[in-house]
């Protein structure tokens, strides 16, 4: 049964990208069980303000495990100690009374610190913008069933494109590489028909922007595979290699 609990909660505070930024000590008291993690820090920035200082700054939209803005890292795992959940699916009923709680950002020198916990992942968007969409004539939609796809081929699109772009990957990957969300991306377009024109192209230069972003390389240690809140496989990785060489050979 749940119940209200005590416990000493560390978070990072950074003014800016540039700043020098520490761990700031709070000690929270009587916190029930039953409130999500961003919700805790919704109380702890209500007493924050109340005492005329400047609240933890931190990224949320859903709420739902949808958006992935939520990118925490809580007691070392990206978005907390949660299998398959994102920040905001995070209780305090996973913590006990009188645990230290150690909150800070995503590490990675493609999600540069906006604020305290708040980083900047633009950079996936300009991944996106390189090749992460279908150039299709528009008009009058066709038939569902006028491209027939196996059904194998279809649930493995779907489960890629599950991927809501949060970087966990990124940050539980000791390189910081950003591969498993690239090759998700990928495959999501080009195991389907409708991707498979642009197949070569958009695998050159997704890969190619998250070189130049500063991501580094995978070394299969599967950290991020793990720490995935929609469970992507590392199987895209693989399939976007393939393909990636591939379309080089072309050339």
């Amino acid at each position: 049964m749940d119940k209200n609990i005590s416990f000493t909660l560390k978070v990072w505070r950074q003014k800016g990208p540039k700043a020098k930024g520490s761990f700031e000590t709070f000690q929270m008291k009587d916190i029930h069980q039953s409130i999500s993690l961003l919700e805790m820090l919704d109380i702890l920035n209500e007493r924050i303000i109340n005492e005329g200082k400047e609240p933890i700054v931190f990224d949320h939209d859903c709420r739902e495990g949808i958006c992935g803005m939520c990118s925490l890292y809580v007691n070392g795992h990206p978005h907390g100690p949660g299998v398959r959940a994102t920040t905001c699916q995070i209780y305090m009923r996973r913590f006990n009374d009188g645990e230290t709680i150690t909150i800070e950002p995503w590490r990675s020198a493609g999600f540069p610190v906006i604020r305290d916990l708040m980083v900047d992942r633009s950079s996936y968007d300009k991944i996106i913008q390189a090749g992460g969409y279908v150039s299709v004539n528009t008009g009058a939609p066709q038939d569902a069933n006028a491209i027939l796809i196996p059904k194998d081929i279809a649930e493995k699109s779907m489960d890629a494109a599950s991927c809501i772009g949060c970087g966990s990957c990124v940050a539980a990957c000791k390189n910081g590489s950003a591969m498993l969300f690239v090759s998700a991306k990928i495959s999501q377009l080009n195991l389907l028909p409708q991707g498979k024109v642009e197949a070569a192209r958009r695998a050159k230069a997704m890969v190619s922007k998250m070189d130049e972003l500063g991501f580094g390389n995978c070394t299969n240690t599967r950290a991020c595979e793990a720490e995935c809140p929609k469970g992507i496989s590392i199987s895209n990785i693989a399939r976007m290699n393939r393909e990636f060489i591939s379309a080089k050979l072309k050339d």
